[in-house]
């Protein structure tokens, strides 16, 4: 059974960086998409940004692009998401989910793994 254990949220000022990790275990990660998802209070679930099996795909979403970069080190069976220019919008608990064979697209249906999540907050 493959499992997804996140890190790396926190509290951090606005203009601020984070980067959350994305453990696997149980299986090997080069057979899996990874995909980064968050949920702010109130709100519906929404993909963030997602990466396919082989590493050359990575899809962002309107808000992140160019604050965002996620990548992966199979070697270690993670994957990182990078956050930079933090925002107050971007707080929210981040999920990252894995999908056997993926091809990188966020939709949260696709993915069979999740791990519970990691908070990150953008405050003052």
């Amino acid at each position: 059974q493959l499992q997804v254990v996140e890190s790396g949220g926190g509290l951090v000022q606005p203009g601020g960086s984070l980067r959350l990790s994305c453990a696997v275990s149980g299986s090997t990660l080069r057979y899996y998409a990874i995909g980064w998802f968050r949920q702010a209070p109130g709100k519906e679930r929404e993909g963030v940004s997602c990466i396919d099996d082989s590493g050359d795909v990575t899809t962002y979403a309107d808000s992140v692009k160019g604050r965002f970069t996620i990548s992966r080190d199979d070697a270690k069976n993670t994957v990182y998401l990078q956050m930079n220019s933090l925002k107050p919008e971007d707080t929210a608990v981040y999920y990252c989910a894995a999908e056997a064979y993926g091809l990188g697209r966020c939709r949260a249906a696709s993915y069979d793994y999740w791990g519970k999540g990691t908070q990150v907050t953008v405050s003052s």
